[in-house]
């Protein structure tokens, strides 16, 4: 059976069970003005208390889905619903959302105290309730010690915690995070990530946080939702998006260094890719003339291991990283002139000199010609029909 790579698989994440979905988006459609078509047809389900991350490139729709979350933005078609109820159009003060900016979007002429305490004032909230929620907030952020400054008197780091509180303050149903860390240095933002995934776990709050940093998709979500373009690349969890990467996007944006990927074939079964041949029992009896194999860089163990398949890697740089180094080079025997890069442990090797790799048949990636992930299973029943 020839040319069978129209088959892919998305890695499934079961439905949430209906009393427990906190928001609810269908079929959501973001147009500006300009004719731009930020959001196309979004549909998403978040539990209560889960924490959702949304990443991907700017422009994939990211801001435009988090901003019409909390009204900043007026959709163009879909609903949103918040605990069962439509909130898509209120306003965004009735919609019982938090939200924390990139910016902090602190009030510079108030004190700490005083901006924390904005918002409970609006709603009319008695003076003893906002001193107590307020008191309560800052032993729990830690800037029981600020509450009389002003924000320019403060660092990055404390002025986000002060973004924080502020949300926290409102006790919300849904908190939203606007890239919250990109302005802090990267000490800081390690810090702060562990901060904001500690608290939301003691909160317990739903939350949607937008950040381009796959790093912090993968250490802050319980899921992350990979847009492309104003649509969904893939939903699950980060070991789901890892190691199942739905599409060669997901695989290239989620993880560092990006996956390697490799012109191959398979005929019966058998991958065939720089003049080696190797036999994949799931693809048995499938043939296709193009699809894309990937390997990541920390698959490519540095050794030759019967039962897995052997590629030459002819070595041009090595980068040193202290308990790892990256080693690039280029697979001898494809035409494909793109560097690879294998991730080894910190042991010498001499550059431009051949090094042979080992991959474990469950670490290969195929991948059709639309760049979508191959699924056995589904080319085994398509043969069979």
């Amino acid at each position: 059976m020839k040319n069978n790579t129209a088959i892919h698989l998305v890695p499934h994440t079961p439905s949430q069970e209906p009393q427990n979905v906190m928001l609810e988006i269908k079929q959501l459609v973001k147009t500006y003005e300009n004719g731009h078509r930020a959001v196309k047809g979004v549909d998403l389900s978040i539990q209560q208390g889960e924490f959702i991350v949304l990443v991907g490139p700017s422009g994939c729709g990211k801001s435009s889905i988090l901003r019409s979350i909390a009204g900043l933005e007026p959709i163009s078609d879909g609903e949103i619903y918040l605990a069962g109820r439509r909130v898509d159009k209120e306003k965004p003060a009735k919609r019982d959302i938090a939200m924390v900016f990139q910016n902090y979007a602190l009030y510079p002429h108030m004190s700490v105290y005083d901006n924390l305490a904005y918002g409970l004032k609006n709603r009319g909230v008695d003076k003893d309730t906002i001193e107590e929620k307020i008191q309560q907030v800052a032993k729990t952020l830690k800037i029981e010690a600020y509450l009389a400054r002003k924000p320019s008197k403060l660092s990055g780091g404390q002025r986000q915690r002060v973004a924080m509180g502020r949300a926290i303050v409102r006790d919300p149903q849904l908190f939203l995070f606007d890239e919250p860390l990109s302005n802090l240095d990267a000490a800081l933002r390690a810090h702060m990530r562990l901060e904001i995934k500690t608290l939301q776990r003691q909160l317990g709050v739903t939350s949607v946080y937008v950040t381009h940093d796959q790093i912090e998709a993968m250490t802050l979500a319980d899921r992350i939702v990979v847009l492309k373009d104003g649509a969904i690349e893939q939903i699950g969890t980060p070991a789901e998006v890892y190691h199942q990467p739905a599409s060669t996007f997901v695989a290239s944006f989620i993880g560092s260094p990006a996956m390697n990927f490799l012109p191959a074939q398979l005929k019966n079964g058998h991958l065939h890719i720089a003049d080696q041949q190797f036999y994949l029992p799931q693809y048995q009896g499938l043939s296709t003339e193009s699809l894309t194999l990937g390997i990541r860089p920390e698959h490519a163990e540095i050794s030759h291991v019967q039962h897995k398949l052997a590629l030459t890697l002819q070595i041009h740089v090595i980068e040193p990283l202290g308990p790892n180094q990256l080693v690039h080079g280029q697979i001898i025997g494809l035409d494909n002139r793109a560097d690879f890069i294998a991730v080894t442990p910190e042991i010498p090797l001499a550059e431009h000199k051949p090094l042979t790799l080992s991959i474990a048949s469950d670490r290969l990636h195929l991948f059709d010609q639309q760049g979508k992930r191959l699924c056995p299973t589904s080319l085994a029943k398509r043969a069979i029909a």
